[in-house]
């Protein structure tokens, strides 16, 4: 870890990193637990937008993942922040099962267009009023532009295809909240008092998880698991500080390799 401080914090995703849907990632828990008792904080980052927050840890605790509310960073409460500070009434383009994450807003005569994923409501008739609203002036919002993610039964398309979409027709550019922007980092890391350049960031996407935590000045661990394909650590640059099997095998890294180095 030459030229970098010690490190203080691990930033872990988790849709593909510790879990698919409701199944675990082979030994994810324990090693969760390792690094839980080693002297660096912890962070739960997630794009995920199929679900609210309280959803979210009910589902990883009922797969034994040992974590709390409080511990989880989503793009759609980064989403919620900027829609707060911009006093806008959004058309939420969300499964209604993320919902609640935006409660309180007055969606009534929106003014402001926010994409996440929302496979029941990506039909012609929502995406040609996001389109129509956009048009007369209303910002789009995108929670995030992953291509694809991983279910049990395969990939599948993610939201950044249908925010593109409405870019090309409509002339304009989304604001992205979620990862891979630099300010969805920094904002995790925000109350965990440190600076990015004493973190490090597990996922399985190269470009949203790794990429992103190395352009903000972290170090990026890509696992094999989840969405990753053949060769995605070749599609950034740099490289992953490391590319892994699983997530148990990045905490066996931290572990032995960047704490110690740290000390």
């Amino acid at each position: 870890m030459a030229g970098r401080r010690a490190l203080k914090a691990v930033l872990i995703d988790l849709s593909g990193t510790l879990h698919i849907e409701d199944m675990a990632v082979p030994g994810a828990q324990e090693a969760l637990n390792r690094l839980r008792r080693a002297s660096v904080a912890v962070k739960f980052v997630t794009n995920t937008t199929k679900e609210n927050k309280r959803s979210l840890l009910e589902r990883l605790q009922r797969l034994n993942f040992d974590l709390q509310e409080k511990e989880i960073f989503t793009s759609l409460s980064a989403a919620r922040s900027l829609l707060e500070k911009k006093q806008h009434r959004p058309l939420l383009l969300l499964e209604d099962s993320a919902l609640e994450d935006f409660t309180g807003f007055d969606t009534s005569d929106p003014n402001a267009v926010v994409v996440g994923l929302a496979p029941d409501h990506f039909n012609y008739q929502t995406l040609n009023e996001a389109f129509r609203m956009i048009l007369d002036g209303a910002p789009l919002i995108a929670i995030h532009k992953a291509r694809y993610y991983k279910r049990k039964d395969g990939l599948a398309l993610g939201p950044g295809p249908f925010v593109l979409g409405l870019e090309y027709a409509t002339d304009c550019k989304a604001t992205v909240v979620g990862k891979p922007e630099k300010t969805f980092f920094t904002q995790a890391l925000s109350d965990l008092g440190c600076s990015p350049d004493e973190a490090v960031m597990i996922g399985d996407d190269a470009r949203d998880d790794v990429g992103g935590a190395q352009n903000a000045g972290m170090l990026g661990i890509l696992v094999r698991t989840g969405k990753y394909r053949e060769g995605d650590e070749n599609k950034i640059s740099p490289p992953p500080h490391l590319t892994c099997d699983s997530f148990p095998d990045a905490v066996e890294h931290i572990l032995k390799n960047l704490l110690q180095a740290a000390i």
